[in-house]
């Protein structure tokens, strides 16, 4: 599957779920049907293009964002803060790739009391649901899926952000530290 088919089910999935932002469960679950329709061989062609987002993503600018933006990202909370960037679309996806900071502009820093996080852990794993429910074969997606994508990197891609460091922070990512540092 290339990246416009991709995105194109995404797109679709996404028409079915009123507030993206605050239910990507909803997409992660409209999508899982829709890859369900699919050939097995498409389902692991989309989960091969998720895993390259994945990877293209991998950089320290954007966990910076989801750290500021979710009050602190282990690794695995920064894997579900992609799957939660991917819900809302190729528009804000290729927008916070170019300019991480660009979030500003899709979250609400007024978070609930009961606020759990931007996080979309379960777009992660859409395409092995769905290829499961087809196939009845969790294993061969994760075979088809890493036979066509690359692994991702040990260390993320550009400069190194200090977390910690506000200042670092300010720098980087202007608009989403003076919201979440400077409330």
């Amino acid at each position: 599957m290339d990246r416009d088919g991709f995105w194109g089910l995404v797109e679709d999935a996404r028409g079915g779920v009123d507030d993206t932002v605050a239910d990507p469960d909803g997409v992660a679950d409209a999508l899982t049907k829709l890859l369900g329709g699919l050939e097995a061989e498409e389902i692991a062609g989309f989960g091969a293009e998720f895993a390259r987002l994945q990877v293209e993503s991998y950089r320290w600018d954007l966990w910076a964002a989801a750290y500021l933006i979710n009050s602190g990202a282990s690794e695995d909370g920064f894997d579900s803060f992609r799957g939660w960037l991917i819900a809302q679309g190729r528009e804000t996806w290729e927008a916070a790739l170019a300019v991480p900071d660009s979030l500003a502009d899709v979250v609400d820093e007024d978070r609930p009391e009961d606020f759990e996080g931007f996080d979309g852990e379960a777009l992660l794993h859409v395409g092995s649901h769905a290829y499961k429910n087809v196939t009845g074969d969790e294993a061969a997606y994760w075979k088809a899926v890493d036979a066509q994508a690359p692994d991702l990197p040990d260390l993320p891609a550009g400069k190194e952000i200090d977390f910690d460091d506000e200042d670092d922070l300010h720098t980087h990512l202007p608009r989403l530290a003076a919201l979440y540092l400077d409330s």
